[in-house]
């Protein structure tokens, strides 16, 4: 085969590539932030007074001080989990003690993600409220792809 010839396929191949990605997530839907989609609510859109946003600073404050904790402590425990795997390779009792472990953690970071929720939404006007709930429901109740 000549050099030519090769060069001719390697951009071929290169242009095939790019076609396949960018066909690929065009046809895809793209994933849904709905974090972001509730922080954008509350900061951008919900009109929140200088009483309801002082509230909701503290209770950020609050929330992102303990939901770092929960989630420092589902890391451990994963990693706990990594060894029981590394050393077991069966799903014995050190994994399955890891395995309890790490619901129990996957479990607090949700109550303190809810109990943040609930918080934001007692600061809330009946209308925003309103806002707030469709929000909250799309985001549990979003598809995952």
């Amino acid at each position: 085969m000549t050099l030519r010839r090769i060069a001719l396929i390697a951009v071929v191949a290169l242009i095939a590539a790019v076609l396949g990605v960018y066909i690929g997530r065009a046809m895809l839907p793209q994933p849904m932030h709905t974090g972001s989609e509730l922080h954008a609510l509350l900061h951008d859109r919900l009109d929140l007074d200088a009483a309801q946003q002082a509230k909701l600073d503290a209770i950020e404050k609050t929330f992102a001080a303990t939901h770092q904790k929960r989630e420092a402590q589902l890391r451990a425990d994963n990693a706990r989990l990594a060894e029981a795997i590394a050393a077991e390779h069966v799903y014995g009792p050190r994994v399955a003690a890891a395995v309890d472990a790490s619901h129990q953690s996957m479990g607090a970071v949700q109550k303190v993600t809810l109990e943040h929720i609930f918080a934001v939404r007692a600061i809330l006007r009946p209308d925003q409220a309103a806002k707030f709930d469709a929000a909250v429901n799309r985001s549990l109740t979003a598809e995952t792809k």
